[in-house]
């Protein structure tokens, strides 16, 4: 790149109007996401990095590379820094504890539970619910699990595998469940910690995208989490997204929705249990 490139140069430009419609559209139609106009300026907040990155100094120079033929890999790049990856250990807990108290006992022995966090983000749910499965073995049940984690952000993934989390995302945590399942460096100086191996080898994580026509995933979940996801998608693609998840959810199985998210006004063969999980009829 050129010697005279001034990463500063990249804070002196905005995003126009003209070049956010066009961002805006893509992403919407190729994954989804709406940004209203509201989020412009959150937009171009995201995409600085990009730009120093490749250093271009400018955003329709930026936006005119994203659609050229070499821009091609740039996508993946664009998507990862605009997807939202919000998550946390144990987030909204009462699902945690419907599988335990009301689904777990009910499990026969010698059972493999398949289940899917559909939006995995960066592996924290998915890591919850090894958790969650493992205690109710050690209390005595014998079934055997598995857990599939997608997400559209390849960085994301990354981070998940090497499932590597600060001390602070595992504070609320008990401290059972901390000494059991995390384990710490040796090196006092460092402040992270990472889930032990025998959850680990119990997750896999693959890319998705919700917009696909078709989910390159297994069928016969027993459990699929779609949880905070709905939110991001106008109420077409909503119902496409529940239609093919529905699709590899076996008959009998559960689905868990974020607790700002609602299935009202749809036609699924779905009978609710709680606010936000459904049973496939």
């Amino acid at each position: 790149m050129s010697k005279l490139f001034d990463p500063h140069k990249v804070y002196q430009k905005s995003l126009n109007k003209s070049d956010f419609d066009k961002l805006s559209q893509f992403i919407y139609t190729n994954f989804g996401i709406q940004i209203k106009d509201s989020k412009k300026i959150m937009l171009q907040s995201r995409l600085h990095k990009r730009l120093k990155a490749l250093q271009i100094d400018d955003f329709s120079k930026y936006v005119k590379f994203l659609f050229s033929p070499a821009g091609k890999s740039e996508i993946i790049h664009m998507i990862d820094v605009v997807s939202t990856n919000k998550t946390d250990f144990f987030r909204e807990s009462s699902h945690f504890d419907y599988i335990s108290q009301n689904l777990l006992p009910q499990i026969q022995d010698n059972r493999h539970l398949k289940i899917w966090s559909s939006g995995c983000s960066s592996g924290e749910e998915v890591y919850t619910l090894a958790i969650v499965m493992s205690e109710a073995n050690i209390l005595k049940q014998n079934f055997n699990f598995s857990i599939l984690g997608t997400d559209i952000s390849t960085r994301i993934l990354e981070k998940a595998n090497l499932a590597i989390y600060p001390n602070k995302a595992i504070e609320n945590i008990p401290l059972q469940l901390k000494k059991r399942y995390f384990l710490r460096s040796k090196n006092k100086m460092n402040e992270n910690v990472r889930v032990a191996p025998e959850l680990r080898k119990k997750a896999r994580f693959q890319r998705l995208n919700f917009m696909d026509n078709a989910y390159n995933v297994p069928y016969d979940f027993d459990i699929i989490f779609c949880r905070n996801v709905l939110i991001y998608f106008d109420r077409k693609t909503q119902k496409a997204v529940v239609s093919k998840l529905l699709d590899r959810l076996k008959r009998g199985g559960l689905l868990f929705l974020g607790h700002s998210e609602s299935l009202s006004g749809y036609n699924f063969d779905l009978r609710q249990i709680q606010t936000t999980i459904f049973q496939k009829k």
